[in-house]
């Protein structure tokens, strides 16, 4: 990354910005290592593009400086989803700064996250589940596909985490897979016994020697892209839609748990959020299935 030269000052004008000039290419190993051990790597990649990207609109002229700053995420915020996602990189990285001492001030409080409209996310009702686990595919690797699909059903796995599981991780006769996810934090899911069965068949016939639990013919790891390739061809040879992914089966992990009775902390915990509030979702998404359920069954509804 290129180095952001300029002098060492730091001011507040009347306008309330701070004004911070330094060279952050001194801790911009700092920074990574910091990210590393807390986030996830993709959240590190769209962090450090983020800030290689403020760096080429500096032009090495770096101002840590609230205009500065609002300006920067106008001209490339593009979506409101974009644009919080960088200010959420800003904001990070002048947390960092300030544990280090580099800045006094955070000029990134005065910046206003952009409203977004929070989508509920899509799942399968229990018939869709079925028909996507069940079918007799044409598939090349037929048994492993079926055994990640139904591992990402059965234990709500996000595709990262599912692709970077090694077979020690897995434990057979209990159920349940040791899973390392964002932030490198560790928790333990279950899965059933339609993914134990579909786990042993793919063990026995189909799967290639090595660590990982999942590969390709060349015994190579999978790809997350692969992860999402094989849902969207499986959904759309049962005629599901094509937009069917990874996240839509821990979504629909999720759902079903709390259709039938499991309680908001326990599915939190085997999602591994950080905040109850992200599950918190689910219970609109099960808000809105009983509704549709009222309005198809209930004669005076119609």
């Amino acid at each position: 990354m290129r180095a952001l030269r300029s002098k060492s000052r730091q001011e507040k004008g009347t306008s309330g910005n701070a004004e911070v000039s330094f060279a952050l290419h001194e801790h911009y190993q700092a920074y990574i290592d910091f990210l590393s051990a807390r986030k996830s790597p993709s959240t590190v990649r769209a962090y450090l593009s983020d800030i290689s990207q403020l760096n080429e609109y500096s032009s090495g002229e770096f101002k840590f400086e609230t205009d500065y700053l609002r300006l920067f995420l106008r001209k490339f915020g593009g979506s409101p989803t974009t644009r919080a996602r960088k200010l959420s990189t800003l904001r990070g990285l002048a947390k960092f700064l300030k544990s280090r001492g580099v800045i006094e001030l955070d000029a990134t409080e005065a910046l206003e996250a952009p409203y977004r409209r929070k989508k509920l996310p899509k799942a399968l009702n229990l018939e869709q589940t079925n028909a996507l686990l069940d079918q007799d595919t044409q598939s090349r690797t037929p048994l492993r596909d079926q055994a990640l699909l139904e591992l990402l059903y059965g234990a709500g796995l996000r595709a990262a985490e599912l692709v970077s599981l090694n077979l020690n991780q897995v434990d057979f006769r209990n159920r349940q897979i040791r899973v390392v996810g964002k932030g490198n934090k560790e928790r333990i899911v279950f899965f059933g016994h339609s993914a134990l069965h579909a786990l042993n068949r793919f063990q026995e016939e189909e799967r290639v020697a090595g660590q990982a639990l999942f590969t390709n013919a060349s015994g190579k790891r999978l790809t997350t892209r692969t992860v999402q390739n094989v849902c969207k061809r499986w959904a759309l040879s049962v005629g599901l839609p094509p937009d069917i992914s990874p996240h839509t089966l821990r979504h629909t992990f999720a759902t079903h748990m709390l259709d039938n009775g499991a309680d908001l902390k326990t599915i939190q915990q085997l999602l591994g959020h950080a905040s109850l509030a992200t599950t918190q979702i689910y219970t609109h998404v099960s808000i809105e299935r009983l509704q549709e359920a009222v309005n198809t069954a209930h004669p005076k509804s119609r």
